[in-house]
Parts: C-alpha cells; structure tokens; sequence
C-alpha cells in the first residue's frame, strides 16, 4: 500500500531519511506516527528507525544527543527539528516484566517490528510513501481492531505495561480487543503488580481523557486487570457504577475531573491516601480531592456564595458538567450570577487586615481574632458587609462590645 501523499510532519522530516539513505542504511518512519497518518488522526511524535548503529547514526549528523543510546536511541539536531533515531534491535529476555536483560542491534526492518506492542503500531513507511506491513497491521486498522504481534501472551510477558496500552488504545482509537490478544490481557493482568504505579497512572489517565473512554474501561473492568491497580481490588461494581452514571458521548474534559469522578465512585476511606497511592502530584490532590467535595456538597443542596467563594467557579463548572451528563439539575447561569455577585473572591482581597484590627482594638494573635477574622469574611462574601474600612471596624467593634 501507498499513501497518496505524505503528511507534512513526514515531508518536513524526509532530509533525515535521506541523509541515512545517502550513508548506505536503511531508515523507515515506524510506530504510532504511521498509524495516525492512516487513520486521519493528528501525529504528533515522528519516530525513525534505521539499520544504522548508534555510532554509525553520529556520525552521518554533526548535532546529536545521547537519549537513549543503550537501547539505540540518539537525538538528531537538524535545522528543521528535533528527531529521534533508534537502532533496529531486537531484546532478550525481560527480567522484570518491563525490561530487556539485554537489548541487541540488528540489521533488519521485520526483526524490529515483530518486538512491537500490537500490529496497528508495527507498521513502517518509507521515503516514498509505501507502508511496510509484516502482521497485517493494514488489515486490523481497516477492521478497527487491536491485536498483538505473534504470540500475546509472549508480548506481555516481556512488558506487562502493554496491558494497560492496550486498553487505552481500546479508547483512543476507539477499537475492539482481538479475542485471543484480551484473553492474554486477563491471564496475564497479575504481572501489572510489577509495573511502576506512575507508569500506569499515565496509561488510565490517557484512557479516560480519551473520547472513547467507555470501551477503554470497559476492557479494564471485563479483563479483572483493575484488581491489580492501586484501591480497586474487589471494586468491580463501584467501577461499573462509575460507567453507567454518565451518559453516552460524554467526555471528560480534564484530569482532575475524571480522577474526582472515579474516586467518588470507588469510596476509598482517605481520598488523599488514595491520591498518594497513585503517586500524583500535590497539587493534582488538591485539585481533585476539592472537586469530589463539590460533587458531594452539590448532592446535598444548591449552589451558594460559600460554595462559589471556597471553590472557584472553573470547579464547580467541571463539576456542574458531570451532573448534566448524570441528568442531574444543573445551573450554569446561576454560578455565573453568584461568582459576579461576590465582593471579593479570596480572603486576601479585604481590605483591613488582622494587624490593623489588633492595632486599633488592642487584640492579640489567638483564637478570639480568628473568629473576629472568619465572621467578616463571611458576612462580606454574603452581602451583609460592605469591603469598605469604616463598614469592617465598625462591624469588629460591635462585635467585641457584644462579647
């Protein structure tokens, strides 16, 4: 098969091809770049692959980097980008279910290909366009599936990551899992126990940001896989429960919100352990654990100044939105209207502040100005207090003279 026309991304990166061409190598674009020319999708990464060894690919380029060069992989500097070339290679046995013991170059485009994940991914396109395809990649793009290279249970022996690949392919291309590929899936889930919880935090999360995340977690959820992810083991229906709350083409539009979603659906007892086990940032914590607060308080009753104030209007849009899709009331104007009602929209945007207050009625640092402190915050973000300096004082003085 021919592509009627390279994509600029490949046209733009065709010098590189030349240049090894030109030193006697071969060199092919490979991977998920050929697959998304195909499909009409967006390519973002170009990668390269060449018979070319790593000292044999420096020496055809003035400007490299050094990467990933034990595995083959060298970073050429040209004028029109920046393209990694990796060494065909074949890999020996994986110690850990992740790693090769030893990474061996070869010579040769098929023996490159066959160690690749699944065969929509094992394609190779040449200079002039012509697709490369050694395990009927072509046929399973054209029949929306996804299926291992060779032997499947082999493929996730070698790297057990490919498992959770696998379902977020599910998801991004919106493709079915070939029978004996997802029976491989579910045999082998356990050997997830050995991957990098930040590894396979990356895959669920491109998993569910994806457009087709249904049939993504539907995957993860029919191969028993989520047993052995971080608070899951057991939570089949608390997971199911979560797919069927939404409705059908809804799509998360961030991280945090997904995560917020999910884990209001799996109740683990400390959202932050829950967090930490999926080794998140602390911000993303922050972020997600207020957002599953809104979702609980908004189960609770309507929109308030207080709710608007504590949490920020993007918030409670996220969560607004995932209430539409559960068919739930929501109220966008009405957010819109109490943010615009709001004196102020953080405590620091008052105007006198706890030294001017301990100055001019001879308070002292404790739990009385603290309360002194929180009732004008409150009463400014519910109307009842003008953010004006004489309105604050005189309200503080009546205060402390009714104490």
């Amino acid at each position: 098969m021919r592509l009627h026309k390279l994509p600029s991304e490949f046209q733009k990166a065709l010098p590189i091809l030349e240049k090894i061409k030109d030193a006697g190598f071969e060199a092919y674009f490979v991977g998920g770049s050929v697959r998304d020319a195909l499909l009409g999708r967006p390519i973002h990464d170009v990668d390269i692959a060449s018979s070319s060894y790593p000292e044999e690919t420096k020496s055809i380029f003035p400007r490299t980097i050094d990467v990933g060069i034990e595995h083959g992989t060298v970073l050429v500097l040209e004028e029109q980008g920046e393209y990694e070339i990796t060494t065909f290679r074949t890999e020996d046995v994986y110690v850990d279910y992740r790693r090769p013991s030893q990474v061996s170059f070869v010579r040769s485009l098929e023996e490159d290909l066959k160690r690749r994940d699944f065969t929509v991914n094992a394609l190779a396109l040449n200079e002039e366009a012509h697709i490369i395809d050694r395990f009927d990649g072509l046929e399973d793009l054209n029949n929306q599936t996804l299926r291992a290279v060779g032997n499947a249970t082999e493929r996730f022996n070698e790297d057990a990551l490919r498992i959770m690949r696998g379902f977020r392919f599910a998801a991004s291309l919106d493709f079915s899992i070939e029978a004996a590929t997802f029976e491989a899936m579910k045999e082998n889930a356990p050997l997830l126990e050995n991957i990098s919880i930040e590894r396979i935090f990356i895959e669920l999360d491109k998993l569910l940001l994806a457009k087709g995340w249904r049939k993504g977690m539907e995957a993860l959820i029919g191969s028993g896989a989520f047993d052995y992810l971080p608070d899951m083991k057991g939570r089949a229906d608390h997971l199911r429960a979560f797919l069927a709350s939404l409705t059908d083409g809804f799509a998360f539009r961030t991280s945090e919100q997904a995560w917020a979603l999910l884990m209001v659906y799996l109740e683990p007892t400390h959202h932050k352990s829950f967090l930490k086990h999926w080794k998140t940032s602390n911000d993303f914590q922050r972020t997600v654990i207020k957002l599953a607060e809104i979702y609980q308080l908004r189960q609770q009753g309507p929109v308030t100044k207080q709710l608007c104030y504590r949490y920020g209007k993007h918030l409670l849009y996220l969560m607004e939105e995932i209430r539409q899709a559960q068919g739930l009331a929501a109220d966008f104007k009405q957010i819109d209207a109490i943010d615009e009602s709001l004196a102020i929209h953080d405590k620091h945007e008052i105007v006198v502040k706890g030294g001017e207050m301990m100055a001019s009625f001879e308070l002292v640092p404790g739990p009385f100005l603290g309360h002194l402190l929180n009732e004008v915050e409150v009463a400014i973000i519910e109307g009842v207090l003008e953010n004006r300096r004489e309105s604050i004082m005189a309200f503080i003085k009546e205060k402390i003279e009714h104490e």
